[in-house]
């Protein structure tokens, strides 16, 4: 099966991030990885990072400190106001997601929401129609979809260099000790592996292989009712699939594999991270591809400042479409695993 919508003369190479134009960020959120965001725009970008908004005082002002960020705001609407700011980074809970990115939006910001996109496919609908309604770019923050090695996999299956593609391996496990007060078990920050960990799995084989026909999951869920481990296997046309698992319970290989009727690529760990692979073909040649760089979510945030200087709304590596579709794979796993999230 050849991947969808890629084009047989992909360059597989990544414009350098600095040579996009300049955006003012916002950071709604003073989390991890709301500082990682931070400090890749700071190093590896021409956009800056205006502000942040907190609901603690002391939490935004610490932020604020240790990422060289001029301005704090108390509360997120008064960050999404802030008219010296031309796009947020919404970087809460999965819990949030849908009622922070609508504030951004009804403010006329541009948005990036950090993954999984909201809690469910009706929350993320209402997002992008909201998106739609005010003319605003909106983009879910899969970092791995905007990576180096990534463009050069799918350059190289666009070459054919493993032939069809016909399986899809990914996992991503870490280990967590049960802490009911953390946000991965807490059922009302819409914790669990799926949407935190699992996400990245099911959205690179959604990346190289569309939605899929059909989707079958078993799991076990923690004693707080999130998902702690989930198996998944993906059914697509002409018997391709794609098995993919993640739990909160292991630090697992977090690789990939992508096989082919002429070989296949195999992904170093972190997978979804910058990272290196290899092309082993059935002929018995070989060659790698080193996509090693610091940080990485500057690659996105310059997706982001390329698509709004263009007038878009929506970028092609990321699109609605793209979210909609992971958010409902993503739906049907959580129905079958059993894990209902309070308020939903």
């Amino acid at each position: 099966m050849p991947v969808p919508d890629l084009p047989a003369d992909v360059s597989g190479v990544v414009p350098d991030p600095r040579s996009a134009p300049p955006l003012r960020w916002g950071i709604l959120g003073a989390g991890w990885i709301a500082g990682t965001f931070a400090e890749a725009v700071r190093r590896h970008t021409r956009s800056r990072v205006a502000a942040v908004g907190s609901r603690d005082d002391a939490k935004a002002e610490r932020f604020a400190t240790a990422h060289g960020i001029p301005t704090t705001h108390r509360g997120y609407d008064a960050l999404v106001h802030d008219p010296q700011l031309d796009a947020v980074y919404v970087a809460t809970p999965h819990s949030h997601h849908r009622e922070h990115a609508l504030l951004a939006i009804r403010a006329g910001k541009h948005v990036l929401v950090e993954k999984a996109f909201t809690r469910n496919g009706a929350e993320a609908r209402e997002v992008l129609d909201a998106a739609r309604d005010a003319g605003v770019f909106v983009m879910e923050a899969m970092w791995t979809r905007h990576l180096p090695h990534v463009a050069a996999l799918r350059s190289a299956i666009a070459r054919g260099e493993i032939g069809d593609v016909v399986h899809v391996a990914a996992d991503h496990g870490q280990w967590f000790p049960l802490d009911p007060a953390h946000r991965l078990y807490a059922p009302g920050l819409a914790g669990g592996a799926l949407l935190d960990l699992g996400v990245y799995p099911v959205s690179f084989a959604h990346d190289l292989l569309g939605a899929p026909e059909t989707v079958t999951a078993v799991g076990a869920l923690a004693e707080t009712g999130v998902d702690g481990q989930v198996s998944i296997v993906l059914g697509y046309p002409g018997g391709v699939q794609a098995t993919l698992s993640t739990t909160l319970w292991s630090r697992t290989a977090t690789t990939a594999v992508v096989s082919g009727t002429a070989g296949r690529i195999e992904v170093d760990g972190d997978f979804y991270s910058p990272s290196s692979f290899r092309v082993v073909r059935n002929d018995g040649t070989s060659w790698s591809y080193d996509g090693g760089t610091v940080d990485g979510f500057q690659f996105q945030a310059a997706e982001v400042a390329r698509r709004v200087e263009a007038g878009e709304t929506q970028s092609p590596r990321m699109s609605w479409d793209g979210t909609l579709e992971v958010m409902r794979t993503l739906d049907e796993v959580r129905r079958q695993v059993g894990v209902v999230y309070p308020g939903e």
